[in-house]
């Protein structure tokens, strides 16, 4: 018997870009402003929301996106949702690492290792998203090599540059819920914020 699915033009993109913005948003003020000033309880709080929130809905994201694109073939019209895929699930998954390091306190010098290989995916991200001339998400991806280079150079040591990963996270996040709001109103309502 064989089966065939309608492809969907309904991705599960606003659930990524809404979960990591969301994350961006409760990590970057603690690391622009020192507020809240770090301690237990907020590494605790931060671990939990950097678990649950960018990590659990971008995993979720690019699952979906992975099945429907190699097992099901509902987004074989999009293409450029494999780069989402790839992005959704590498970025979850880290999510999930980051939040557990920061809710156990464990030492963030191994995130040297892992900035670059993000650095890595986001300039992969850049380069497909500019090239099919998506530049809001191209964008993000831009924000998101930024972020990770300064991920890189607060976890080798320079003192100020965690306030400047602070304001990239803040940067990139804001830009995040405006994708989120306009791929639902694109999706939903006919609405054209993204082109």
């Amino acid at each position: 018997m064989d089966v065939t699915l309608t492809s969907s033009a309904y991705p599960p993109l606003a659930l990524g870009f809404f979960g990591l913005g969301t994350g961006y948003l409760i990590w970057g003020p603690q690391e622009l402003l020192g507020w809240p000033g770090r301690d237990e309880r907020v590494d605790r709080s931060l671990g939990v929301w950097g678990i649950w929130m960018p990590g659990f809905c971008q995993f979720v994201s690019g699952l979906i996106l992975f099945i429907g694109l190699t097992w099901f073939q509902v987004f074989t019209t999009q293409p450029p949702l494999y780069m989402a895929a790839l992005a959704f699930t590498a970025y979850g998954i880290h999510w999930f690492a980051i939040g557990w390091n920061r809710y156990r306190g464990n030492d963030p010098r191994s995130n040297a290792g892992m900035s670059v290989a993000y650095m890595v995916i986001s300039a992969m991200g850049a380069t497909v998203f500019f090239k099919v001339h998506d530049w809001p998400v191209g964008l993000v991806f831009l924000g998101l090599f930024a972020v990770y280079l300064s991920e890189f150079v607060v976890t080798v040591g320079v003192g100020v540059a965690e306030r400047v990963l602070g304001l990239f996270r803040i940067v990139t996040a804001v830009w995040l819920m405006y994708l989120s709001y306009a791929v639902v109103v694109d999706f939903a309502i006919g609405y054209h914020w993204r082109t």
